[in-house]
């Protein structure tokens, strides 16, 4: 690459860089900080807290200010969904910051808010990614940091079973992933992610068979990062066994940088992809759609049955990944909305009410831990009204209930479904509308719990301060009834995206 190339690719990237710099910089000088004997001065962790959301509003600034321009000879390009993706997952980005303040220990404060920095980079790097090299280097950036993140908090056994089963499985979905790009590469004989579009559109089946093993192998590899059945399975254990503040983080990043990777590697989203009837596009949506279904009925089916909070939960993010890709299969959509609009507008809204759910149940937690189970949530209404009123508020967005963000998602997402050019949407809108009404019953039998059941002895305790967990809720909560009542700029951003 000549001087020029580098520094049109440094440019288009500096948000990223700004993280990158910041996450160096504390994994050098956080081993400095500890005394001989290991141990950290009290109050560590704030100053590596504040840091973290320095850089990340330094990088939001130079976000802002950057103009969605397409630079397509190179590993990189800042268009409508970069720019978007970006906003979104800096603005969540450092509300998971403040959920984790409280819950990280001085000691390993630097490690885990390095960490956090460098999943906000690597899902922003995939997002920006105009070449399956780059795109799987941002793949792996949210990786490797969630691995350490899983560890580093808390070293009880439960969370160890969950890293171990997080790595494992992790692992075996990017084996998968890199196969099947591999196998993509051979099919086309180029990384640029442009050139492979235009190639697929070309490309028959019957001529590159290649493509028959790597689609499934590239759904799979990805299909873990969204949860999607049947790669979804280890989500229950692992979001049962981290703290609330990591599951908050495994229901969100992932899905985002999952659907990112797909939203590039597919083309489904855009108009012309979604008009042309070409053999590839058709199979990878027939395998999308077949995944689709089976994530909604079993995520919610399975979440019916739960009586752990984070299980549930887990099950419910595992619905969600399936309602998002009926937004990514419904294409360019022929009524206005685009299916890729809808899908974007849907994950800024899962953002805020999921990690806003898991927040709510930091800050109302009791005896130092956070609520885990239902029977916990007996009583809450009258105990801690505040917190009974606002986990209801994300529990109604979950659901799509208006008036809260989840409820114009859904119905964004129903709409384009409905309205899609692409065969068999229609039917995928159905079924979106099916589950929505399954998913409504164990959400609002949390509620029926928080105020018509008693608090139990063992749940009557004041409950734990912290503040900056109820900050984050705080900023959850605005961004939840916020997407109801004023969705138009997040709208216009996500409608760019498509163009």
């Amino acid at each position: 690459m000549s001087h020029e190339s580098i520094r049109t690719a440094v440019q288009l990237i500096l948000p990223e860089c700004i993280l990158i710099g910041t996450v160096c910089v504390m994994f050098l000088t956080g081993p400095f900080l500890l005394g001989r004997n290991g141990q950290a001065s009290p109050g560590l962790r704030h100053r590596w807290g504040a840091l973290a959301l320095l850089a990340i509003g330094a990088a939001a600034w130079q976000w802002w200010h950057t103009t969605p321009v397409a630079a397509i000879d190179g590993p990189f390009l800042s268009d409508g969904l970069s720019f978007t993706i970006r906003g979104i997952v800096l603005a969540l980005g450092a509300v998971l910051v403040l959920a984790a303040w409280n819950q990280l220990d001085d000691r390993t404060s630097a490690e885990c808010n390095a960490c956090l920095l460098a999943l906000l980079a690597g899902v922003n790097l995939t997002a920006a990614a105009n070449d399956i090299i780059t795109l799987f280097l941002g793949l792996e950036l949210v990786s490797i940091p969630t691995y350490l993140l899983l560890y580093l908090p808390t070293r009880s056994r439960p969370a160890q079973e969950a890293t171990i089963k997080y790595f494992l499985l992790s692992l075996f979905s990017s084996a998968m992933l890199v196969y099947g790009l591999a196998l993509l590469y051979g099919a086309t004989g180029t990384t640029m992610l442009p050139e492979i579009v235009e190639l697929l559109k070309a490309t028959s089946l019957t001529e590159s068979p290649l493509l028959l093993i790597a689609a499934p192998l590239i759904a799979a590899g990805l299909g873990f990062r969204i949860t999607a059945v049947p790669f979804h399975f280890y989500a229950p254990d692992v979001f049962q066994g981290v703290p609330a503040f990591m599951a908050a983080l495994l229901s969100f990043i992932p899905k985002v940088v999952g659907f990112t990777a797909l939203w590039r590697l597919t083309a489904l989203t855009s108009r012309a992809a979604a008009e042309s009837a070409d053999a590839v596009s058709t199979y990878m949506a027939s395998v999308l759609a077949v995944l689709a279904v089976l994530t909604m009925f079993i995520g919610n089916l399975m979440a019916l049955r739960q009586s752990n909070l984070h299980r549930l939960l887990a099950y419910s993010s595992v619905a969600h990944g399936g309602y998002m890709l009926v937004g990514l299969l419904a294409g360019g959509g022929s009524s206005g909305v685009p299916g890729g609009a809808a899908l974007l507008f849907y994950l800024a809204a899962y953002g805020f009410m999921t990690i806003g759910a898991f927040c709510i149940l930091l800050a109302a937690r009791r005896s130092g831990d956070s609520i885990r189970t239902i029977d916990e949530l007996a009583g809450l209404g009258s105990s801690q009204p505040l917190a009974a009123l606002v986990l209801s508020v994300f529990l109604f967005s979950l659901a799509g209930l208006p008036p809260t963000a989840g409820f114009l998602g859904k119905f964004n997402l129903f709409l384009a479904a409905w309205s899609s050019g692409v065969s068999g949407t229609r039917w995928l809108a159905v079924i979106l509308a099916m589950n929505a009404a399954i998913s409504a019953w164990y959400y609002l039998r949390l509620i029926g719990v928080m105020y018509l059941q008693s608090p139990q002895p063992s749940t009557a305790d004041a409950p734990t301060r912290n503040l900056p967990a109820w900050i984050a809720t705080a900023v959850c909560v605005a961004g939840t009834l916020g997407l109801f009542l004023v969705p138009q700029a997040v709208w216009d951003a996500a409608l760019l995206a498509t163009q």
